[in-house]
């Protein structure tokens, strides 16, 4: 500041001047004498030194400061604006600037005048839904026509249709198109995906997301995969739908970005009800409307203001899309791989026959993506193919890609699917002993999925296996060995995405405290999503009408089954009788686990075998001469009590006392062979 002050000064009178500098102690005198006598400081400043200076000087001066000043803010602005780019470029955070926060939508008549048009600039992107995008339009025209509460939404909006008919695709372009307009702050969505708050435990980080999406600059929230959502998340999201306002339960505050729930009644700037003022709030779902209204009420499709569904694509259409994806084919090759593409007409006619009606999309965009994949690899792999002129031709029904005189198949380029770790698995289920029938089960099941992906890809209707499984039998006769195999498998196969066993029991689904059993029960239900939830001895959950606790597990397994269907499967195992009775305790229990696969007690040479192949895996082999006394005493023990004694546990019982028992004989036997187990280290009475 002395530094400052001093230049200022010395600019006044011009270098060199009888006062050029000025101590910190006529500074601080300066600005006690301003403090009480007013003026201004300079006069102040004067008065102290005994300079003086002229009015034109100090005017000249201040003039100098003030495009200093100018110069100053031109700078900071242009740093504050570089900032918030590189903090969205590295963080995906949105930072509004200044001038974009003043920046205010158009509104009435203006507004109705900026939708002129805008339907054409939309069916211009999205092909064979005129219909759709009509209504699209009407549903975001309609607020500024209608009279509403000031806290109602905008509107709120159901859109509907079958998979790929182009719902996202439609609405995202409207919205950007409103944006560009100057409708909307900026042309956004900001998505909320129902399927992250599957219990009641989520309530606080649902909470945290719709307050932040309420809060965001986007004019748009959009709702997913409501049909996953808890009920009580749904009832707050159709409160705002139906009042404008959802109240809370508990109040909240802002704390580095986070709602903190707070029971101090003094507390300011708390949050105690969310309003879903100045925004639309837009439902996506594959599902009809008569599937929302089961979920979130018949209150909450009335207050809709309106319902927009997509209809399947006709023929027509699906030639215009494919046309539109050769173009940007076209144009990426020739930008990122120096490629010039000519598309046949047998390949364009392949490319539409690999969809249909029943399919949408799906069918053309993977043709496509799988063509830039192919190509991307050629020219990563291929130096030695010079030309840049490359042709997509069909031989045969073989797509294949010419380059020069050379003709490469597609297939050739495309990575085949990794199939090592399903052969491990197959052979991996031939080592184990018996068990003929379930594993001729569970193979079946590669040859069901199989067929069901070719229905689909051929446009067909593919059904869907219900994979939930109950498996009875005794302890020790391989249940949980299958398993875990059946949860590679089916990862293997693509049918799971995960693979993993959680093997969980009673204690780990039912809390101990109201309240308690739920969240425990879908944190268990979470950590198998994509491979197999085990519960052994199941019907440990009911312990009669009055295990309220146990019972609560079971309603809440259900409803997890049925929200992760497509990614989780579940079975049960126990004995036989004991789960005929379980499957009594919930109506949906039985539906749900068509699948009951009995392991049968093994027979005694299946038990010796296992016996020589658990002693392999120990480093050790079996005498021959101890063969006949081992088959008789695993006949006498399965014939006699199997339940408590039997199967793979005697064998495992009967091998580790064998080992301890020829360990002791080693001491005196200091020559013999130390990997054999002989007759006399097996304990064989009863």
């Amino acid at each position: 500041m002395e530094d400052a002050i001093n230049e200022v000064m010395n600019d006044f009178y011009g270098k060199p001047s009888s006062k050029s500098h000025y101590s910190s102690e006529e500074i601080d005198k300066a600005r006690k004498r301003q403090k009480k006598y007013g003026g201004s400081f300079i006069d102040n400043l004067e008065a102290i030194t005994g300079t003086s200076s002229g009015m034109n000087k100090l005017e000249m001066s201040l003039d100098n400061i003030r495009a200093s000043a100018e110069s100053t803010r031109t700078e900071v602005d242009s740093l504050v604006k570089e900032l918030n780019e590189n903090v969205q470029k590295d963080f995906g955070i949105e930072v509004e600037s200044a001038k974009e926060a003043e920046k205010e939508p158009v509104t009435g008549v203006q507004a109705l005048e900026a939708f002129a048009g805008i339907g054409d600039v939309i069916k211009s992107k999205v092909y064979g839904q005129e219909a759709f995008i009509k209504k699209l339009v009407v549903a975001f025209k309609r607020p500024y026509v209608s009279e509403r509460d000031d806290n109602d939404a905008l509107n709120s909006i159901f859109v509907t249709g079958p998979s790929c008919t182009g719902k996202h695709y439609a609405l995202e372009s409207l919205v950007e198109e409103l944006g560009k307009r100057g409708l909307f702050k900026n042309g956004e969505i900001t998505t909320m995906n129902l399927a992250l708050y599957p219990s009641a435990a989520e309530e606080t980080l649902f909470l945290q997301d719709l307050y932040s999406a309420i809060k965001s600059q986007a004019s748009v929230i959009l709702f997913e995969n409501y049909e996953n959502c808890h009920v009580s998340n749904l009832t707050k999201i159709s409160e705002l739908v139906i009042s404008g306002e959802c109240k809370l339960q508990d109040r909240y505050i802002m704390k580095n970005n986070q709602l903190i729930s707070v029971a101090n009644a003094l507390a300011g700037d708390t949050v105690g009800s969310l309003t879903a003022k100045g925004k639309y709030l837009v439902f996506v779902s594959n599902k009809p409307i008569d599937k929302i209204a089961g979920a979130m009420g018949a209150p909450f499709v009335n207050a809709l203001g309106d319902v927009c569904a997509t209809e399947q694509l006709d023929d027509e259409s699906i030639k215009l899309i494919s046309e539109k994806n050769e173009e940007i084919l076209i144009q990426k090759c020739s930008k990122q791989l120096n490629y010039n593409i000519k598309v046949s007409e047998s390949f364009k006619e392949y490319v539409v026959s690999q969809t249909s009606k029943g399919r949408g999309l799906k069918g053309v965009l993977d043709t496509y993506a799988n063509i830039l994949k192919a190509l991307t690899e050629m020219k990563l792999e291929r130096d030695d193919i010079e030309t840049t002129d490359i042709s997509l031709d069909m031989d045969g029904e073989a797509t294949v890609i010419m380059a020069g005189e050379e003709k490469i198949t597609l297939d050739s380029l495309l990575p085949s699917g990794y199939m090592g770790e399903l052969e491990l698995i197959k052979e991996e289920m031939d080592n184990i002993v018996g068990l003929e029938k379930v594993k001729e089960y569970i193979l079946s099941l590669e040859e069901y999925y199989g067929v069901q992906k070719l229905r689909k890809e051929s446009g067909l209707k593919a059904g869907e296996v219900n994979k939930h499984m109950i498996f009875t039998g005794n302890p020790g006769t391989g249940k949980t060995t299958i398993a875990r195999i059946v949860s590679k498998y089916l990862k293997a196969i693509g049918v799971l995405s995960g693979g993993q066993l959680v093997e969980v029991s009673r204690a780990d689904l039912v809390g101990r405290y109201s309240g308690h059993t739920a969240p425990l029960t879908n944190q268990v239900i979470k950590s198998a999503i994509g491979g197999v939830l085990f519960i052994d001895e199941a019907y440990s959950l009911h312990r009669g009408r009055e295990d309220s606790f146990g019972l609560e597990a079971i309603d809440t397994l259900v409803k997890g089954m049925e929200d992760n269907r497509d990614d989780l499967v579940v079975i049960l195992a126990g004995y036989s009788k004991e789960m005929d009775e379980f499957l009594q305790t919930n109506s949906g229990l039985k539906s749900r686990f068509p699948n009951i696969i009995d392991f049968p007690d093994y027979t005694a040479e299946e038990l010796l075998k296992i016996s020589h192949l658990t002693a392999k895996g120990k480093g050790y082999t079996i005498d021959k001469g101890a063969e006949e006394a081992l088959l008789e005493f695993y006949a006498k023990v399965q014939a006699t009590r199997p339940m408590d004694a039997g199967n793979g546990r005697l064998v495992r019982n009967k091998i580790e006392e064998a080992i301890l028992n020829q360990s002791r004989r080693l001491v005196a036997e200091k020559d013999a062979d130390m990997s054999l187990l002989l007759l006399i280290d097996f304990e064989l009475s009863e």
